[in-house]
C-alpha cells in the first residue's frame, strides 16, 4: 500500500510513522523505500491470515503467502512511485487546497492499485493483464483500488494531524521562550533606565564642580565618561559581544567612578587574551559591577577594591566580581535593592538555560563575590528588543 505522502513539501509522511520509535530515523528516500517494504509485507501477512481464516477453501499456506506478498509489494511500490512522481513532477497539485491535494493523492493511489493488480495477475497466472479491463474483472479491481486509496488516505491523514500538532506545539514553545527572553531583556532595560540617569547626573555634577578648582581632573572625568557612553551605546544596540568588549565597558565605567571617588575606589581586571575572545551576551557584567559599587564600596567610609576576574573552569566561563565593601546584610538598604540581580539571574536563565548560574558568596575577610557561570556550549548572544 502507499507508504509515502507529500502533502506539504518537503515533509512526507509514512504510515509506519504512527509508531514513535520509527519517527526517530531521519526521513529520506532510502528510509521510505525500506519502510515501504516493511509496510507491504505487513499488508501481505494480514491478507494471508484473513484469506486462510475466512475462505471456505483456502489454498496451501505457503503458496497463498507468496502470492499475497508479491501482490502487496507490486501494488505498494507502484503507489509509492505514483505518489513520489506526483510530488516530484506535479507539486502544484499538492500546493493548492487540501481538497485538491487529497483528491490528487486518491487518484494516483487508485491508478497505482489498478496497474499493480494487473501486473500481479500477469506474474502469478501468466494471464493477459489487459483482461482486467473487461467490465466484470474491472468492477472488482475498482472496488479494491478505492478501498486501498481510502486506507492510504486515512493513514496519511493521521500522519498529517500528528505533524500539525507537533508543529503547533513547537511554535508555542518557541513563542513562550521568545516571550521569556524579551521579558528578561525588558527588565534589564528598565533597570538600566533607572540606574544610568543617576550615573549621568552624578558624573556631570562632579564635572561641573571640578571645572574651576581642578580643571585637569574635570577634563579626565569627562573624557572617560565619553569613552563609557560610546562603549555603552554600542553594547546596548549590539546583538553579539565578546568578553573583552564587555570588560572594556566595565573598565570605562570604573574609570569614571575612580575619578569621582578618588582613593576610595581601586580596581583590577584579570582575563587572558583567549578568554577575552569568548562570546557573551551584551550587558551581563556591568550590573554585577554596579551592584558591587552601590551596595559594597560606596556605603563604606574608606571605600575598597573591585576585582573582576574571568577564566574558563570545567568547560564553563566563570566571571567573578569581588569587592571588599560592606558585605551581605551590612550595607544600608537602597531603593530597588536586589531587583537588579533578580532580573539578571532571570535573564541569564532565559539566555543560557539551567546550566548557567549567578551566585552571591560572602567573602571571609569582607565584601561579596558575585560569580557568573556560563556553559561554553550555551554562551550565545542575545537579541535586545528594537529601541
Amino acid at each position: 500500500m502507499s507508504p509515502e505522502h507529500i502533502d506539504t513539501p518537503p515533509r512526507s509522511v509514512h504510515p509506519l510513522e504512527v509508531l514513535a520509535p520509527l519517527r526517530r530515523i531521519r526521513p529520506s528516500p532510502q528510509r521510505d523505500l525500506l519502510y515501504t517494504l516493511v509496510w507491504n509485507c505487513l499488508i501481505g501477512l494480514v491478507l494471508t491470515a484473513t484469506d486462510q481464516l475466512f475462505s471456505t477453501r483456502p489454498p496451501p499456506l505457503g503458496r497463498n503467502l507468496a502470492a499475497m506478498m508479491i501482490g502487496a509489494n507490486v501494488v505498494g511500490f507502484l503507489i509509492h512511485g505514483a505518489l513520489y512522481a506526483l510530488r516530484r513532477y506535479a507539486p502544484e497539485k499538492l500546493a493548492g487546497s487540501r481538497v485538491q491535494a487529497r483528491s490528487a493523492q486518491m487518484a494516483v493511489s487508485c491508478l497505482g492499485a489498478v496497474v499493480g493488480i494487473a501486473l500481479t495477475k500477469m506474474l502469478l497466472s501468466q494471464a493477459n493483464p489487459l483482461q482486467v479491463l473487461k467490465i466484470g474483472p474491472m468492477a472488482s479491481v475498482a472496488i479494491y483500488a478505492v478501498i486501498t486509496a481510502v486506507i492510504i488516505r486515512v493513514m496519511l491523514f493521521i500522519g498529517e494531524r500528528r505533524i500539525e500538532r507537533e508543529t503547533l506545539a513547537a511554535r508555542q514553545q518557541e513563542q513562550i521562550a521568545a516571550a521569556g527572553r524579551m521579558l528578561a531583556e525588558a527588565r534589564l532595560r528598565a533597570l538600566q533606565a533607572q540606574i544610568e540617569p543617576h550615573f549621568l547626573y552624578n558624573t556631570l555634577a562632579n564635572v561641573v564642580s571640578l571645572i574651576d578648582s581642578q580643571p585637569a581632573q574635570a577634563r579626565r572625568m569627562l573624557e572617560r565618561f565619553i569613552d563609557y557612553l560610546r562603549a555603552s551605546l554600542a553594547a546596548s544596540r549590539a546583538d553579539a559581544a565578546t568578553l573583552g568588549g564587555e570588560l572594556d565597558l566595565v573598565r570605562a565605567y570604573l574609570d569614571v567612578l575612580g575619578v569621582r571617588m578618588g582613593a576610595r575606589l581601586r580596581y583590577r581586571i584579570e582575563a587572558d587574551s583567549d578568554t577575552r575572545q569568548l562570546p557573551i551576551a551584551p550587558m551581563l557584567l556591568q550590573p554585577l559591577v554596579e551592584n558591587a559599587i552601590m551596595h559594597g564600596i560606596e556605603p563604606k567610609l574608606e571605600g575598597g577594591e573591585i576585582l573582576v576576574r574571568a577564566q574558563v573552569i570545567d568547560d564553563a566561563l566563570c566571571v567573578e566580581v569581588s569587592d571588599s565593601g560592606m558585605g551581605l546584610g551590612h550595607a544600608p538598604p537602597r531603593p530597588g535593592g536586589g531587583v537588579g540581580l533578580s532580573n539578571l539571574r532571570e535573564r541569564v536563565r532565559q539566555l543560557h538555560g539551567a546550566g548557567a548560574q549567578l551566585q552571591l558568596i560572602e567573602n571571609q575577610a569582607c565584601g561579596v563575590t558575585s560569580r557568573l557561570l556560563l556553559p561554553l556550549t550555551k554562551v550565545t548572544p542575545s537579541t535586545p528588543p528594537a529601541p
